[in-house]
Parts: C-alpha cells; structure tokens; sequence
C-alpha cells in the first residue's frame, strides 16, 4: 500500500489544487490514493475558503487509470470491501459542490479519463490520449461514465471507447465536447490554472448553484452505485482474472 503522499494538496486564496504525484507508475491509482483524494475533496468542500479545485498531476501523464496490480489481487483474493476505497472517491466527486478544473497531459486512462467526466473546465495537450478500454479488462465502466460519456459524445463514439478502446487525442476531445481547450502541452497547467483563477474571482454562491443546477448528483450517485455492483461482479469473475493475468504478466518486463 502506497502512502498518501501520492496525493499533494497546495492552497492559495480561493484555491487548492490537488495533484497526483506518481509519477513513476503513471500515476495510477491505489486504494491509499483513492482516500487520499476522498479526503481532500471533502476538505476543499468544507473550507469556505476554497472557491475552487484544480486537479493537476506530475510527470508526462494524467493517470493510467486503477492500479493493476491491485484489480489482479483483489480479483484473485475475491475480497473486495464494500464500500471499496475507489468508491468512496467517486461519490465524493459526484457530491463536490465547487468547480474543479483540470490539466491533462499525456495518458488519461480509465478513471483517469472517467473523471474528467466530473470536471467542469478541462484544459488537454493537443497530444493527450484519453481512453476507458474497460472492456479490454473484462471490467465495465464506472463513474457514472456509463451515463455521462454517451451523453456528452454519442452512443456510437461511447461505445466504441468502452468496447473496441478507441482513444482521442487533445483535438477530438475537445470536438466532441470532453475538453475545453487542446493547447501545446508545455501551456496546459498555466492555462488551467488562470481559469481556476477566474472561476474563483465569481461570485461564489452564483457559480455553486449554476453548477447544482446543471448536474443531478442524485441520479449521479445511483449510476454510482449500480456500476459499481457490475464492476465487482466482473472484477471477481474468471474471465477477468485471466485477462488481468495476462495484462500484468505482458506489462511486467516494461513495468
């Protein structure tokens, strides 16, 4: 298990970035991370303070999704707490009250895509690849994703990234209306962050309730929820513990 210092928070007026720091694998997600993230979202939630939240990450990529090594023990062990660790993240990305922004470049895979889905500004490198290859897995989609993929760029092109894993570039993403901006990637954090700035010079209550009014968390939290019913099952199944085997034995050499 990896310690939340994986997981940096930072603060200035109106502001806390939270940024993944493993760079090193990525920065693929583990349970410690999963709290760690729950944990400063429920902060930035409960400081009045905090106007906004900028998600950012070290290294060359966003994040290459859940930690495979984890997925392949847990499936292995058929021991899966319930609420697991990733679920607690997602319901509190879903309940979130505060705009949050991010910066992606590089690899945004799995959850590292899904939860962009949750972001309300994303600035992207015009060659950063976003993918949910969930069924290249044996697993299913999760984040509400199911919902809000299809809803935001079609059936046919939500299909083809859950089921076939195509990915999209920076240009694409922002086409099909995942990304705000597709910009050189050495301008991606600056530009983030001057919009999380403006979003925080708002009038803060104004902003909160736009954003309320635009996303049904109760609906969001009930997607949640029967994903995350399917994904266990999937996850503890045979035909994901043979897949997952393999990926990690292909991955290991280069790992």
């Amino acid at each position: 298990m990896h310690s939340p210092q994986h997981i940096r928070t930072d603060q200035i007026p109106g502001l806390m970035s939270i940024t993944l720091a493993r760079p090193e694998k990525k920065n693929a997600l583990d349970d410690a991370m999963y709290r760690a993230l729950t944990t400063a979202f429920a902060r930035a939630d409960a400081d009045p303070t905090v106007r906004v939240v900028l998600l950012t990450a070290e290294g060359d990529d966003f994040c290459a999704g859940n930690d495979i090594a984890e997925f392949l023990a847990m499936s292995r062990s058929g021991d899966l707490p319930e609420p697991s660790a990733a679920l607690g993240f997602l319901h509190a990305l879903a309940a979130f009250g505060k705009p949050i922004v991010s910066a992606v470049r590089g690899h945004a895979l799995g959850i590292g895509m899904t939860m962009l889905l949750h972001c309300d500004l994303v600035y992207v490198a015009e060659d950063a690849r976003l993918s949910a290859p969930f069924v290249d897995l044996a697993l299913t989609p999760e984040a509400a994703s199911s919902l809000l993929l299809p809803a935001r760029v079609g059936h046919a092109r939500a299909f083809a990234m859950f089921v076939l894993g195509e990915s999209l570039d920076g240009r694409a993403a922002v086409e099909c209306g995942l990304a705000n901006a597709a910009l050189p990637g050495d301008r991606v954090a600056a530009c983030a962050h001057a919009a999380a700035l403006t979003l925080a010079s708002k009038p803060a209550q104004a902003v909160q309730s736009t954003r309320r009014l635009m996303r049904e968390q109760g609906r969001l939290r009930a997607v949640i929820d029967s994903e995350a019913r399917v994904f266990r099952e999937r996850l503890l199944s045979a035909e994901a513990q043979a897949v997952l085997q393999a990926f990690a034995t292909r991955r290991r050499p280069g790992a």
